[in-house]
């Protein structure tokens, strides 16, 4: 059923471990590695603020102390470059100050991305809200996140992205089976598999890391138990949802994602989402290119 609430709050779980980035993330939380020289982490509030939200909750835990210090002031830092005279250097770690309003909450234990979603219930109450993964972000000025709050006003429910990928990916999502609706870019989402083997999924049509969610959802994940992993997994709660739309939650729709996406939790990705932006970028590409492309004349 079409809701006029609108979405003003979105949670962005960021306490994983980050094994993967092992020694950096001893001491460096992944959401924090640069992408050149702005962290993962802003991307991802950006996208957020981009979207129209201003009240970020982010899922942290022990370790992630960092990220805390980054969207607050450092006024020792800022007094130096004010002595220097650096108004550059001032605007750019001024930016992530005031970028929205960020609360933080810790998860305590890793119980998977549907318990991080569940930590949010108190600071989101009875409000529809967007969860956007912590490592993972869409191209700057992509209006998939608006698009989804869009298509969540209009027919309600929670709505997800849905990106599609080859038969020998579906295993690293949760893959959906899904009905076309009278939009192009929007489709009914019936059934969910995390992380199907290939021959069990129901499409290449996978999950990625962004959400907006109706607040029935924190119900369903109270009682959804481990899944996948051992872990309370919001695909699970997201299919019951599917399942039962004429219930209180509306359902769920996907929204096909076309553009270009980063995802920086592995270390293959990551070192191709920063040689893209360096690529892309005017005040490094200059030098960058011409570098890189005599580096890969010498490997041949």
């Amino acid at each position: 059923m079409p809701t006029s609430a609108a979405v003003r709050k979105a949670v962005i779980p960021a306490a994983g471990l980050g094994t993967r980035f092992l020694p950096a993330t001893k001491a460096v939380p992944k959401e924090m590695l640069p992408v050149v020289d702005t962290p993962t982490i802003q991307y991802v509030v950006e996208e957020a603020v981009g979207a129209g939200i201003g009240d970020i909750l982010l899922i942290t835990g022990r370790g992630k102390e960092a990220i805390e210090d980054y969207f607050d002031s450092a006024h020792e830092l800022e007094e130096a470059l004010e002595a220097k005279g650096d108004t550059a250097g001032l605007e750019l770690i001024r930016k992530s100050n005031h970028l929205a309003a960020i609360h933080y909450i810790r998860q305590g234990a890793p119980k998977g991305l549907g318990h991080a979603v569940l930590c949010a219930a108190r600071h989101v109450g009875d409000e529809p809200f967007a969860v956007l993964l912590g490592d993972d972000f869409t191209e700057p000025g992509n209006p998939l996140l608006r698009r989804m709050l869009e298509v969540r006003e209009q027919r309600g429910g929670s709505v997800v992205a849905l990106m599609e990928v080859g038969m020998d990916q579906v295993s690293l999502y949760g893959a959906a089976a899904m009905e076309q609706t009278d939009d192009e870019d929007v489709v009914a989402v019936t059934d969910l598999i995390e992380k199907p083997a290939p021959d069990e999924a129901p499409s290449n049509r996978v999950i990625i890391g962004r959400y907006v969610c109706d607040p029935a959802i924190f119900d369903v994940l109270r009682r959804t138990p481990p899944g996948r992993g051992g872990e309370i997994q919001i695909t699970d709660a997201l299919k019951t949802l599917a399942q039962t739309p004429s219930a209180d939650g509306g359902g769920v729709h996907g929204v096909l994602f076309r553009g270009r996406r980063f995802d920086t939790g592995n270390r293959l990705e990551y070192l191709r989402t920063v040689i893209q932006f360096a690529c892309e970028r005017p005040d490094v590409a200059a030098e960058f290119v011409p570098w890189l492309r005599k580096y890969l004349d010498n490997l041949a």
